[in-house]
């Protein structure tokens, strides 16, 4: 079969592939919005330069123009030309700035909240370059203002769809906007915590959709705005662990308490929280998975660095059991986690009573199963937390046994 010539004028000047979603810029030539796209990210600031004309153009997005003349003949010479497998999928244009303003001037009147929200969250959905644009022309900003009222009013109305479409967007917002979120009053912050403290059934999506944005944020965010944040934020982020709500919740909650734990004093709320038991409690019956494990051990780290923390975790029954019994049966990053965690329990809080613990449930024949399974760093802290009570695990028969038989995972 004759291979078909594609027009010159179907083809990015960038990417010389057809375009799938064509728009012009004010130099008057058209790319493919993607291509186009990721050129204006990698050039600069604010300006960057046509790659045909080598003309200035600015980088905001919204100057660039969709071609709709052209995307229709692109489409129907691919539909005439090329096979059904071979015909690009061409996406929905963005939304333009004017139609996501007319959108969030119709979101004020509360008679069509829920289904402007239910439009917005169909705009978010459509792909990247939509997020883009709904981000940059302020849906973000019109949804935590949307919750925040929620919030005062004490009612729920709205407030998941809010959720949805912000917890698509979250990620695209601008960074200053986003610190505007923390630093601009305590009322957005309170109204997530509002939304994790909903202990019903009914709001057990509320509280999924909440734990996300917040991870998304905190993620974002620099520390010396993380440094801040309430001791009650962290107790219902304990609350989603106790509550087990979902395990996208669950994995939310983890990451936001992963990257909290080295700022400020958080460490310390995080502890007084309750978090250290409800960590130990969901890895021994909850069934994880491994990613969720290495979440659980992550955290705890963190925790046993200070002595709260230490004093909590050898206050549980089965802590030094739950992480003897992880040891080379999760993960390479396992083991270097909780290796470190008992490397923090016997050089800081090492009592006789703690070293014999230790012995009891294996954590000292686990170490020495290190020594051999394990190269690099893991190996050198096991043998670092072996010497700190040689003399009291020297002589014990459990590790003469183990020495004599071999380790079948």
């Amino acid at each position: 079969m004759e291979e078909v010539e594609v027009p010159q004028f179907f083809l990015c000047p960038i990417s010389l592939q057809i375009m799938r979603d064509p728009v012009t810029v004010i130099t008057g030539i058209t790319y493919d919005r993607e291509s186009i796209h990721q050129w204006l990210i990698s050039s600069g600031i604010n300006t960057a330069y046509c790659p045909v004309t080598k003309q200035v153009i600015p980088r905001d997005y919204s100057d660039l123009t969709p071609n709709h003349t052209l995307r229709r003949l692109i489409q129907a010479w691919c539909a005439a030309n090329m096979s059904e497998s071979s015909i690009p999928i061409m996406p929905k244009s963005p939304p333009t700035k004017a139609s996501i303003n007319k959108l969030l001037q119709d979101l004020g009147m509360e008679r069509s909240q829920l289904q402007v929200l239910k439009k917005l969250e169909e705009i978010a959905s459509e792909g990247e370059n939509s997020r883009r644009c709904a981000a940059e022309f302020g849906v973000a900003k019109a949804m935590v203002s949307l919750i925040i009222k929620c919030f005062k009013r004490n009612s729920v109305y709205c407030l998941e769809e809010a959720l949805r479409v912000l917890n698509l967007i979250i990620t695209r917002v601008p960074i200053n906007e986003i610190t505007s979120f923390f630093t601009s009053g305590p009322d957005f912050l309170d109204s997530i915590t509002w939304m994790m403290r909903c202990r019903t059934d009914t709001h057990k999506q509320t509280r999924t959709l909440a734990v996300s944005v917040l991870k998304s944020l905190v993620e974002l965010e620099s520390s010396n705005v993380l440094e801040r944040l309430k001791s009650d934020l962290f107790e219902a982020v304990v609350w989603i662990l106790t509550d087990r709500v979902s395990q996208q919740a669950l994995k939310s909650a983890l990451h936001v308490l992963l990257s909290s734990c080295p700022w400020g004093g958080n460490k310390f709320k995080i502890v007084e929280a309750g978090a250290v038991f409800q960590l130990i409690e969901l890895e021994l019956n909850g069934c994880p998975d491994k990613r969720t494990t290495e979440l659980i051990l992550g955290v705890l780290d963190h925790l046993c660095s200070c002595a709260d923390g230490r004093a909590k975790f050898l206050g549980h029954a089965a802590g030094i059991a739950m992480i003897t019994k992880r040891i080379l049966r999760v993960s390479t990053a396992a083991d270097d986690v909780a290796v470190r965690i008992l490397s923090s329990i016997c050089k800081f809080s090492g009592t006789g009573e703690v070293v014999q613990e230790m012995l009891r449930v294996g954590a000292v024949s686990k170490l020495c199963m290190v020594l051999q399974a394990n190269e690099g760093s893991v190996k050198a802290k096991a043998r670092e937390v072996l010497r700190l009570h040689n003399n009291v695990w020297s002589n014990s028969p459990c590790i003469q046994i183990y020495l004599l038989t071999r380790y079948t995972r």
